[in-house]
């Protein structure tokens, strides 16, 4: 079984953009979302991919993935069964020691919203942190992808400070 072990943060300023090394954009939707378990259909550029995730564990930090890739044509007519809210992202990769954070600027209703997130090997593995890395915000429901498209960044920024 895959475990995914991540941290998650906001981000500061726009310096990522500069330090990035490639990005892509990114729109999802979800055939389920309840419990804490995802099914994510995702097309990022011109690939489609199927994803199901567990529930979190250890504060948020780890859950179970699985993510296979789809034909592009079959990610477009799984996003017809999705939840509604959709995902609109721009996802910048910068490289920071021996790790790599995934940088997301959301568009749409959750436009202003800017994350960043670091996979690691286990939940206590050091890692260098960039310097438009702020506050971390793992384990916050409110984050989590999937809450976003029922409860967009829009609705609540301004009942919560931000770095």
């Amino acid at each position: 079984m895959a475990t995914e072990t991540e941290r998650k943060f906001l981000v500061t300023d726009e310096s990522f953009k500069e330090l990035a090394y490639a990005h892509s954009h990114i729109a999802q939707g979800y055939i389920c979302s309840t419990s804490g378990k995802t099914v994510r259909v995702r097309i990022r550029d011109d690939k489609g991919f199927l994803t199901i995730k567990g529930p979190s564990a250890d504060g948020g930090i780890s859950r179970f993935e699985w993510e296979k890739e789809i034909s592009l044509q079959e990610a477009q007519e799984l996003m017809l069964l999705c939840e509604p809210g959709m995902i609109d992202k721009v996802r910048y990769l910068v490289k920071s020691g021996d790790h790599v954070f995934e940088v997301d600027e959301f568009a749409g209703e959750n436009a202003g919203l800017v994350v960043a997130e670091v996979e690691l090997h286990d939940a206590d593995e050091p890692f260098v942190k960039p310097d438009f890395v702020g506050k971390e915000v793992t384990g916050d429901r409110r984050y989590y992808n999937a809450q976003l498209t029922r409860r967009p960044y829009q609705l609540w920024k301004d009942e919560t400070v931000d770095a």
